[in-house]
This record gives C-alpha cells, sequence and structure tokens, in this order.
C-alpha cells in the first residue's frame, strides 16, 4: 500500500519554508535571519527535527510509505505517532506505536537527562533552592519526578517561572532522601544536562566528568549564541522546533529537550568527549 502526504504534512513543509533541490537544502526567502544565522553558524551541518523527518521521507521514494517501516522509523526516532498519523492521512492504528511504551523505552539505560526547579530563599528570595528534580531516560520516558521540601523557608515561590506553588510540598520529599534517591539512579550512568553543574550542586552531589553531556558547553550549540551560553529554550525552538518555556517551566520538558538535543548531535558529542580524553 503506498502512502502520500496529507495536506497537514504539506502545510507543515510550507510552515518550514525549506526548499530541497539536488540533495541540498535551500532556505526560503521568507526564513527570518536569525535561523539563516544560526545554520550559516553550523556550515549547515546541524539539522532541524523536521529537516530530520524531510531527510526520510525523501528516501522512502516519491511519497510511497510503508505503514510498517513507518512506525519502526517513528519508534526509533521517538517521533510522536499523531504527528505521523496527521501529516499523512491515516487512522492512527496504522502507524500507532507500542501502548504502553515498551519496557525498553521505559528501563532506567545508560543515559539518563536532568533538569531541577528551584525556589527562591534568604534575603529578598534572590538565592537557589531545590524544590523538584527531574530525570528522564534516553527515549524521553520520565524515569523520576519528585518535588522536594526546601531546606530553608521560602521566600519567593517564582510560581511564575518554576511552577512550584506551596500546595505541592504536601507530597514533596525532604532533601537528604531525594539526593540519596537520585545519587543512586545517577551512579554508572552518562548524565546529560543544560548547565547541569547548577542541579548537581543544587543536590550537592558530583559526578565524574568523563560521564557528563552538557548541552550548554556543547560548541555547536554555542556558536549560536556567539560563543555564549545558549538558553535551552533557544536551543529548542531552533533546532527542534519545540516551543518551551513560554510561562511556568516544567523540569521534565526541559529535561526532555535536553535529552532529544544530545540525541540530535549525539556522535559528535561522543567525538568531542574522546579528543578530551587524550
Amino acid at each position: 500500500m503506498e502512502l502520500k502526504p496529507g495536506s497537514n504534512w504539506l502545510k507543515l513543509q510550507k510552515k518550514s519554508q525549506t526548499t530541497r533541490r539536488k540533495g541540498k537544502v535551500v532556505k526560503g526567502s521568507q526564513k527570518t535571519k536569525g535561523s539563516q544565522k544560526a545554520k550559516d553558524a553550523h556550515g549547515g551541518s546541524t539539522k532541524t527535527l523536521i529537516d530530520s523527518i524531510n531527510d526520510e521521507l525523501e528516501k522512502r521514494q516519491g511519497g510511497a510509505r510503508d505503514p510498517e517501516a513507518l512506525k519502526q522509523w517513528a519508534e526509533e526516532h521517538d517521533i510522536a505517532a499523531k504527528d505521523l498519523s496527521d501529516a499523512y492521512n491515516l487512522p492512527r492504528s496504522k502507524i500507532n506505536t507500542s501502548e504502553p511504551v515498551s519496557k525498553q523505552k521505559q528501563s532506567i539505560g545508560k543515559y539518563l537527562a536532568i533538569d531541577c526547579e528551584f525556589v527562591g530563599v534568604g534575603p529578598q528570595g534572590t538565592e537557589d533552592a531545590l524544590a523538584r528534580v527531574s530525570i528522564v531516560n534516553f527515549h524521553g520516558h520520565t524515569v523520576y519526578d519528585r518535588y522536594v521540601k526546601p531546606r530553608e523557608r521560602v521566600v519567593d515561590w517564582r510560581t511564575w517561572v518554576s511552577g512550584i506553588q506551596p500546595h505541592h510540598m504536601k507530597e514533596a520529599i525532604d532533601f537528604k532522601t531525594a539526593q540519596k534517591e537520585v545519587s543512586d539512579l545517577l551512579d554508572g550512568k552518562v548524565l546529560v544536562g543544560h548547565a547541569v553543574d547548577h542541579d548537581l550542586d543544587a543536590l550537592l552531589l558530583s559526578h565524574p566528568k568523563s560521564m557528563i553531556r552538557d548541552t550548554s558547553r556543547f560548541a555547536k550549540f554555542r556558536k549560536l549564541s556567539k560563543g555564549k551560553t545558549p538558553g535551552l529554550k533557544k536551543l529548542a525552538k531552533e533546532l527542534l522546533n519545540m516551543d518551551i518555556q513560554g510561562g511556568e517551566h516544567s523540569s521534565v520538558e526541559d529535561a526532555k529537550a535536553t535529552m532529544l538535543l544530545y540525541k540530535l548531535e549525539k556522535k559528535e558529542f561522543e567525538k568531542t568527549y574522546l579528543r578530551t580524553r587524550h
């Protein structure tokens, strides 16, 4: 059976304003200067998630789509079944990935991404205190998400950015419990994070440098901010076409975005790590 792109997919392609000629990506004239600069900074080597999907579609013989192959590809690349079914006007059952999530994807695995949320303590609430810890595995499955009781009196809940409210403390665990649980979880794992030292410091934990992959320090990503530390929101938007941190932050959402950024450049991350070892 041949499946052709539906109107939703064509809209998505039009939205991305990307024209392909002879295997090259030619940006449309309406593309923002910021996005063009991002591409130039990478020498065209870093692709967005949409670019990756487009590349895969081009390989599939002029629009012919095998449902099983498409389903397998979606599972391998963590593409939502809803996105693909909308793109091809297919019944969800045709390409639906395994429900519930397979045990393999739920397992902790070798790679974990962490993100924390903080509230304000101390004078004027300017000091950070840990209030939530979230950890996802390589597939973006949440393996840990707990609210943490600050050890000092909270002066500013920072709800507008942290998403933390007083009622969350009813189900919160104490700091030492969170510290022990996270330490046990991270033991022997490759830790992915954005400015991950800040999260580790908040937990009063350390992790072997050889086992850390920090997206805020990755050279290709820093080029997007002219050598400065890039914001996670900016990276997610320009490289993953994801809108995050639009209001209250979610440490789960941020951890998932961080893991996706690592996966996008996993080979380069590991090459960089190998170079620094010698």
